[in-house]
């Protein structure tokens, strides 16, 4: 029998070693796909559960969303700080309620339990980065709750509840008594943040070191009839940028943590007044910070955009670069992902979520065609940690 040799040049191996690690890349690539998992919440008019999705953080693509939890009108959603538990605000019973979900591995959520509010429908929530507690903001209840969490993440008991007092009434129909419309933290968590946008200012609150509770601090106004909605610190802890729902503006506050206080500095509009004419009725809902900090995002409804700001970081002063369509109606809601790499946008009203590339570069937006998806009246989208 006459075996077949083969001969190994220096050339041949190196050829081979070279095929081999590309294989080996090749297949390591597909097997390791970078994955997020992405839930929305949804309205009270189809909303009819919280869904999940996968995305894919190289191509932007989202699965087909599934609805992985039955509950009425969960709006908005928050994440425990070190644990894989789910917050909502939602309605049970037609009782407003905080709800709390484990996360399962494939995105499911399993019920935890539940807390009544006890005072209005939730508007948003958020949770403290001790895990200990959770706040909510009741628009229609003009109030700011407490609620306290165990070591499992599971509510325990509203354990306090603010009401805000009075009204600013530049804006006659919306500004006759207080809105809190968002909860949040100072970056070192010693603060409490609720803008209110019947008020037109930002109540803050110290937080307590001994035990959950909020104590009255102080305020931060903005312009009158601005309508204050959403706010945001900018990565270095030093400005505050507060969405004014009304004016479609965004007010930056220069931030005194050692103090705890907000000071306005400059009022930027999310839409020139030419676009502000073209549409009957236009809001600004959302706003973010981009993870390197140099680009913040804010939407506009009615005229269904994101608009795009340059940051200074160390002025903390925004430019308008450009306003990009969503693709969509009624963005309630826009979110980046975990990489800092896609931006999506909620269209209430046309039951979308559409995708967008950022250019890492100038922080402009391309919008992904045929990557947009279906939720029933998404009004928040959150991104697992």
């Amino acid at each position: 029998m006459v075996l077949n040799t083969v001969r190994f040049t220096t050339s041949n191996w190196v050829k081979i070693h070279t095929f081999g690690a590309l294989l080996c890349m090749i297949g390591f690539s597909q097997l390791a796909l970078a994955e997020q998992d992405v839930y929305f919440g949804t309205g009270s008019k189809l909303g009819d559960g919280i869904y999940h999705a996968v995305l894919n953080d190289d191509s932007g693509e989202l699965s087909s969303p599934k609805k992985v939890a039955d509950i009425k009108a969960p709006g908005f959603l928050a994440q425990h700080p070190s644990l894989e538990v789910l917050y909502a605000v939602a309605s049970i019973d037609k009782k407003p309620v905080v709800a709390a979900y484990k996360m399962a591995k494939n995105g499911q959520l399993s019920f935890i339990n539940s807390v009544e509010i006890g005072d209005g429908g939730g508007a948003h929530i958020a949770v403290h980065s001790s895990g200990k507690f959770l706040l909510t903001a009741q628009y229609g209840g003009n109030s700011v709750a407490l609620f306290s969490l165990d070591a499992k993440g599971s509510l325990i008991e509203r354990a306090q509840l603010i009401e805000h007092q009075g009204g600013s009434n530049v804006v006659p129909n919306r500004q006759k008594k207080p809105h809190p419309h968002w909860v949040g933290f100072s970056p070192d968590g010693q603060y409490a943040f609720v803008p209110d946008l019947g008020m037109d200012t930002i109540m803050i609150y110290r937080v307590a070191t001994d035990k959950p509770q909020l104590i009255s601090h102080g305020r931060a106004d903005s312009v009158p009839g601005g309508g204050p909605r959403h706010m945001r610190f900018s990565t270095n802890g030093e400005y505050i940028y507060l969405l004014n729902e009304f004016a479609l503006s965004v007010s930056s506050f220069a931030y005194n943590k050692e103090a705890g206080t907000a000071t306005l500095m400059s009022v930027t509009p999310t839409l020139d007044e030419g676009l502000k004419r073209q549409e009957a009725f236009n809001s600004a809902s959302e706003i973010l910070v981009h993870p390197s900090g140099l680009f913040v995002y804010s939407a506009n409804r009615g005229h269904d955009s994101v608009s795009v700001f340059h940051n200074n970081e160390v002025s903390g002063k925004l430019a308008l670069q450009e306003t990009e369509s969503v693709r969509g109606s009624y963005p309630r809601n826009i979110n980046l992902d975990n990489t800092g790499k896609w931006l999506f946008a909620a269209g209430q009203h046309s039951n979308t979520v559409s995708v967008f590339a950022i250019d890492q570069t100038n922080g402009l937006l391309q919008y992904q065609t045929g990557k947009t998806v279906n939720v029933p009246e998404p009004i928040c989208v959150l991104f697992k940690h």
